[in-house]
């Protein structure tokens, strides 16, 4: 065993995860997000971008409750939940937008919700340049599918171009605020942004 997984097994958030049934310790991640910024309402349609394996979309359905509707997304497979639909493709594709929509009938989605994270290079700089790529493909999506006044949660690694994709997701939401949730490992340099009330234009 490596020290990293070792180190990754003695964990609070990833032995609370597996004791109480989350699929992954970033499940406490949106908790915490929740718990702060209230994003998520029973009744409401969430997409889950970035989905597997299925933590995020857990936590949701406890939140939206019977009423509410989690779809989850993924390009790698994942396996099913109760009460839960997850799609396997990519959110660059027309044809998962598509699937999406057919999934949503009529309504647009409430709250969008995306935890994607590029596979990690080791050069920071690439890292960091990839994951501001995918939370732009995230803001795409919400662009498309969000209702208005939705909420919409996107993860990124801090750097030099934070400041302007949070201008960007600015341009659309009424309210954007960073936020580093205590789930987050101490070395990660991830930061969650968190934006509500979407302007449909």
């Amino acid at each position: 065993m490596t020290r990293w997984y070792i180190e990754k097994k003695k964990e609070h958030f990833y032995k609370e995860a597996k004791r109480v049934g989350y699929r992954a310790r970033s499940a406490f991640k949106l908790k915490q997000i929740q718990n702060k910024f209230k994003i998520l309402n029973i009744g409401d349609i969430v997409i889950d971008l970035g989905a597997a394996p299925g933590g995020w979309s857990q936590v949701a359905k406890e939140i939206v409750g019977k009423k509410g509707k989690i779809i989850g997304v993924d390009i790698l497979p994942i396996k099913p939940i109760n009460e839960i639909e997850f799609i396997q493709g990519d959110i660059t594709d027309k044809n998962t937008i598509q699937i999406i929509k057919q999934k949503m009938g009529n309504r647009k989605a409430d709250v969008i919700i995306s935890d994607i994270a590029p596979d990690i290079s080791g050069n920071y700089s690439i890292d960091h340049a990839r994951s501001i790529w995918l939370c732009e493909k995230a803001l795409d999506t919400a662009k498309t599918l969000l209702k208005h006044g939705g909420n919409f949660v996107c993860k990124l690694f801090d750097g030099e171009d934070t400041k302007k994709i949070i201008q960007q997701i600015e341009q659309c939401f009424s309210s954007v605020k960073r936020f580093t949730p205590q789930a987050s490992r101490k070395r990660s340099s991830e930061i969650y942004i968190i934006a509500k009330s979407f302007i449909k234009k």
